[in-house]
C-alpha cells in the first residue's frame, strides 16, 4: 500500500465521480457455486448494495467490470440501478477507457476496487486504486486504500461510505434517515 496520509487520501476521494467495481472477490466473496443444471449462484452483501444505492443517489456513477459472464451479475446490477456493466471483459483497461470517455472523466475522478492481478492495469491508471482486505498480495502495492473488510463482506460499503464522507455528503445522508 502506498504511504499516504489520511488527509491526502480524503482529498483524493473528494474528486471521485465514478466508482468501478470488480465483481468476484470484491462485490462477492469470490465463491462461485455451480449446480448440475448449469445454474450459477453468488452471494452479495446487502450493505454493499445499500452503499452503492447511496452513491448513485448522490450522483456518483457506479460501474461493474468482470471477467466472467453471469446472469446473476446482470440481475444484481439491475436491482441496484447500475447501468454500466462489462462482463466477459478480459482487458479491463479497455472498459475503463470507455467509461472515462462516456462520462468525460479524468483518471483522478475514477476509483477502482479490485482483488487480483487482472485488476492491476486499471489500479495503476485510476485516481483512487482500492484493494479489498483479502485481495491477492500482489495487488496491494498498487493501491492507495485497502479496506478493513473482505470482498463480499462489506468492503464495498466501506468504500462507498469513505467516498461519501470525503465528499461531505455523509451528514446529509444521515439526516435523511433520521428525519421524522
Amino acid at each position: 500500500m502506498a504511504n499516504i496520509s489520511d488527509k491526502d487520501l480524503t482529498n483524493i476521494a473528494r474528486k471521485i465521480k465514478l466508482l468501478i467495481l470488480d465483481v468476484d472477490g470484491v462485490l462477492t466473496d469470490g465463491g462461485i457455486i455451480l449446480d448440475g443444471r448449469g445454474n450459477e449462484f453468488k452471494s452479495f452483501h446487502v450493505r454493499d448494495g445499500h452503499g452503492i444505492k447511496m452513491l448513485l443517489k448522490q450522483g456518483i456513477v457506479v460501474a461493474l467490470i468482470t471477467g466472467r459472464q453471469s446472469k446473476v451479475v446482470e440481475r444484481r446490477a439491475r436491482e441496484l440501478g447500475i447501468t454500466d456493466v462489462f462482463q466477459k471483459c478480459f482487458k479491463k483497461s479497455i472498459a475503463y477507457g470507455r467509461l472515462a470517455e462516456k462520462y468525460s472523466l479524468t483518471d483522478e475522478e475514477i476509483a477502482y476496487a479490485g482483488d487480483d492481478i487482472v485488476d492491476i492495469p486499471v489500479l495503476k491508471k485510476c485516481g483512487l486504486p482500492i484493494a479489498v482486505a483479502d485481495a491477492d498480495e500482489s495487488v496491494k502495492p498498487f493501491v492507495k486504500l485497502i479496506t478493513e473488510k473482505k470482498g463480499g463482506r462489506g468492503a464495498v460499503r466501506e468504500v462507498c461510505d469513505f467516498i461519501l464522507k470525503a465528499k461531505g455528503m455523509w451528514g446529509k445522508i444521515i439526516d435523511e434517515y433520521t428525519e421524522n
